[in-house]
């Protein structure tokens, strides 16, 4: 069962931390080599997990917490793994934009990001309700990759103190498991139509056309996540390109100062801010170019 998850996994274009996927890695090779989980124990953590990931309300306020990898659907064995649906987030957030007993949205990240599908999709829905009430998303304390991509799209992007937000980019990884077949004593053997069908599998080595397919691929999510970033915070895609750290991380002032969030906050005071109904959005301007690096050395 873990092997098709880990072909899975590398036929997947991922919108995440590098660090997360690594991980998310070597637990699947270790369930693959025997590591057993039984059935109740995934129940309870499923249970709770979705019981965090509750759609909650403070005063007036809505607040979605969006916690752990992001995938576009997620079922009992990816929730256990600590996995949100970025589908029952949009269908949370749509009914907290129709509940008129809710005058402001907060989205409360913790995430490192996740699968590339879905979450363009879902920073659309949100970019396209502001307007209607207050929309803003803290980094509490993390938002990196596909949860910044969330951020990007609200009203005002907040960062707690010692949270950081940014890893603006895309990836993929090939596991060649040609090796451990061999171990193991298995030969697959692909029986297939049509040329590029079975291109990239993870039962042989990665070769250059494959490679080549699998960046352009890569390159056309990253591009498109670049694209809806500057959109989204009113920049061009040069100053993201340039400034916005090309898959770095940044720390809360770092960020401010960089451009990718507005405020360094708490999620208490921003709910109790939101809740005062004096909400402003933040006035931004279309930044000139600088040096990241010399930034982030500062």
């Amino acid at each position: 069962m873990y092997k098709h998850i880990i072909t899975s996994v590398t036929q997947t274009i991922w919108a995440i931390a590098p660090a997360k996927l690594e991980q998310m890695m070597a637990v699947l090779d270790l369930r693959v080599r025997g590591l057993k989980v039984d059935a109740e124990t995934i129940r309870e953590v499923s249970a709770a997990a979705r019981q965090d990931r509750a759609p909650r309300q403070r005063k007036r306020i809505g607040v979605l917490p969006v916690l752990g990898t992001l995938a576009h659907r997620a079922d009992i064995l990816t929730e256990s793994s600590g996995f949100t649906s970025t589908e029952r987030l949009g269908q949370d957030f749509d009914r907290m934009m129709a509940d008129k007993s809710t005058d402001a949205i907060v989205l409360d990240l913790d995430s490192p990001g996740g699968v590339a599908m879905g979450t363009k999709e879902l920073a659309d829905k949100i970019h396209a309700a502001r307007g209607g009430k207050p929309i803003v998303a803290v980094a509490n304390a993390y938002a990196a990759s596909a949860a910044y991509y969330l951020a990007a799209a609200t009203d005002e992007v907040v960062v707690t103190p010692t949270g950081q937000v940014g890893s603006i980019g895309t990836m993929a990884v090939h596991v060649d498991q040609s090796g451990l077949n061999e171990q193991v004593g298995l030969k697959p053997t692909y029986i297939h139509y049509g040329e590029n069908k079975v291109r990239g599998n993870p039962d042989t080595p990665l070769d250059d056309e494959s490679r080549e397919e699998i960046q352009k691929m890569v390159d056309t999510y990253g591009r498109q996540f670049e694209a809806d970033v500057a959109a989204y915070r009113g920049q061009t895609v040069a100053v993201v390109r340039s400034e916005f750290g090309q898959g770095s991380m940044f720390t809360a002032k770092e960020a401010v100062s960089a451009g990718l969030a507005d405020r360094v906050d708490t999620l208490e005071a921003t709910l109790e801010r939101l809740s005062a109904g004096t909400y402003r959005k933040p006035r931004r301007t279309v930044r000139g170019l600088k040096n990241t690096l010399a930034l982030k050395r500062a």
